[in-house]
């Protein structure tokens, strides 16, 4: 059995289809990249695995766990870092991740503990007293991971994590969850929009489009799939999405994407 199972998963609003039979399996320490037009259903999909929406149809399982029928267990296995800020700017690091840790219920006496192992493997030590309000968007995008994986989750969810942030912030970002993978063999699970880094972070992608898998496999079977010599993840993409989402998608994607990079600097 995969760390994440995905069978004929369909979750409607109204009468449009935002996931449409989905199908996916991610094996365990896999880093899975869902990439896809904006309202290709990436986000939606997400939040159904981490119980924040109950699917119409069809059924998942992270960890072994049923998203609906068992929700408190599935919470329990997972991090979720979402797409909007969710660390508290008038808290310093360290702050944050003790209430953090609280909320999680780790044992009073493993909570310093923990969150200083989590400061360590996120690079934060030397900025644990500093308001969050004063870091940088890269710094902030690290300080949400170690939020959400304080209780070492078996699946860690991250939905679009780098935008806003610069080519560093990037970078910094995901050799943190590297070696958070590493460290603790977690599963990765994460929306992009960005080919590059995709193709280098990704054990495996697969490719939405209009609530359906286009296609999945590693980057480098997805280029060999469409025949063209020297083939990138962008004319994969191109291939099998195309400019198919709504304008009413592309609008909302546009303003999210502004709002958080005003938020993260």
């Amino acid at each position: 059995m995969g760390m994440i199972e995905i069978h004929d998963l369909t979750l409607r609003f109204g009468k449009r289809a935002a996931v449409d039979g989905l199908n996916i399996r991610v094996e365990a320490g896999e880093i899975f990249g869902l990439l896809g037009p904006n309202g290709a259903g990436k986000t939606t999909t997400i939040k159904v695995l981490t119980t924040l929406l109950a699917p119409t149809e069809g059924r998942a399982e992270v960890a072994g766990h049923d998203v609906v029928r068992e929700e408190a267990e599935v919470r329990r296995a997972i991090g979720y870092v979402p797409q909007l800020l969710s660390a508290d700017g008038a808290l310093t690091g360290y702050e944050n991740l003790m209430l953090s840790a609280k909320l999680y219920n780790l044992p009073h006496k493993t909570r310093k503990g923990r969150v200083r192992e989590a400061l360590a493997l996120m690079g934060l030590e030397e900025s644990a007293d500093r308001l969050v309000r004063q870091y940088s968007g890269g710094m902030i995008r690290r300080l949400e991971i170690a939020q959400s994986t304080l209780h070492e989750p078996r699946v860690l969810f991250l939905d679009e994590p780098t935008t806003g942030l610069d080519p560093l912030g990037r970078l910094a970002v995901w050799e943190r969850i590297a070696q958070l993978r590493e460290a603790y063999a977690t599963t990765i699970f994460f929306t992009t929009h960005r080919m590059e880094e995709a193709d280098e972070w990704c054990s495996r992608l697969a490719i939405m489009n209009l609530g359906k898998v286009a296609a999945v496999g590693t980057p480098a079977e997805l280029k060999a799939s469409i025949g063209q010599a020297d083939a990138t993840l962008n004319d994969v993409f191109i291939h099998y999405a195309g400019n198919s989402a709504t304008p009413e998608g592309r609008y909302r994607d546009i303003a999210r994407e502004r709002r958080n990079a005003r938020r993260l600097g």
